[in-house]
């Protein structure tokens, strides 16, 4: 059974953990400026995914990913040490894509406000294709209704 609160729980906690040893600092010049985003657990808690990011160029992505990668075995047991887990999960650290993300949604929010801002200039010197008032108006007739009552005497009801 998962109990998904404790999942989220030790999540955070290696999320803690993980982050505070890694402000301390490992010993790996190819690390650099690294934070720790979010931790997901699977539901037996024996897998953890670390997600981080990286801020800096593509090389230095590579470079602090590699740097994880080489330093998992030590933050793993760093981990170990500081739950009250049976079992210390593994850890897999996984590039987080939130920046890129945020960055894309930005580009699509610049691009509706310019088509909006383009749609209210033709808006404002925009015209009607028909009249104004597109909506019918009753008629005014004039007063011929003398002419009309005696056309209606002289025609006789029709039989059904």
């Amino acid at each position: 059974m998962v109990d998904h609160a404790r999942a989220k729980k030790l999540g955070d906690r290696i999320r803690e953990i993980v982050a505070a040893r890694l402000q301390k600092g490992l010993r790996d010049p190819r690390l650099g400026f690294v934070t720790i985003t979010d931790v997901q657990m699977t539901g037996d808690l024996q897998h953890a995914t670390v997600f981080y990011t990286v801020y800096g160029t593509d090389e230095e992505r590579a470079d602090s990913s590699a740097a994880l990668t080489a330093a998992t075995g030590l933050l793993r047991s760093e981990v170990g040490r500081n739950i009250t887990a049976r079992l210390t999960p593994t850890l897999e650290f996984q590039l987080d894509a939130v920046p890129e993300n945020a960055a894309a949604i930005d580009d699509l929010l610049r691009e509706a406000r310019e088509r909006d801002a383009e749609t209210e200039r033709q808006a404002a010197s925009a015209a009607y294709a028909g009249d104004a008032d597109p909506y019918v108006k009753p008629r005014e007739f004039e007063d011929d209704d003398e002419d009309d009552t005696d056309d209606d005497a002289d025609e006789a009801p029709a039989s059904r």
